[in-house]
């Protein structure tokens, strides 16, 4: 199998970041209002705030995205990771948290933190394998999420 490289936003995969995270929230959940607010502009949500988005790329193409929100008190929330079906099983989705992680380290963050459902059992258990532990349900703006999970990187 052909490496899988992680890269940082660039305006050519705009496209991209739109596309696949409609197929993997058309797929498990709902598209909520806020997530279209975040996908039209993410240069106003997350970029020009200091967040990044990551692109997962194999043979020329983007088969995954994430990206990290800043959010108060030195953290980042980790959102719209989405990898396209086609390339499940391939560890994708470690890589791009990988990445997530070694951002937030680089820019002395206290935490990431993140909002999911119970019922994306994969999702879970990728977190909690990258240390992620359950923690109160506070300042939730999606509809359907019924968790909220954190990584203390610095105290």
């Amino acid at each position: 199998m052909k490496k899988v490289f992680i890269e940082q936003w660039h305006e050519k995969y705009r496209q991209d970041f739109v596309s696949l995270s409609l197929e993997w929230l058309e797929k498990y959940v709902s598209v909520e209002p806020v997530d279209l607010e975040i996908l039209n502009d993410p240069e106003g949500y997350i970029l020009s705030r200091g967040g990044a988005v990551f692109f997962a790329r194999l043979d020329g193409e983007t088969v995954g995205t994430v990206a990290m929100i800043p959010g108060e008190d030195d953290a980042f929330e980790l959102a719209k990771l989405a990898v396209t079906e086609k390339y499940k099983g391939l560890r994708i989705g470690q890589l791009l948290m990988e990445r997530c992680i070694a951002f937030a380290e680089e820019r002395k963050a206290k935490k990431i933190f993140l909002f999911t459902t119970d019922v994306l059992v994969a999702a879970v258990n990728l977190y909690r394998r990258n240390g992620f532990t359950d923690v109160d349900l506070t300042e939730n703006k999606y509809v359907e999420a019924d968790m909220r999970m954190e990584l203390i990187l610095h105290s």
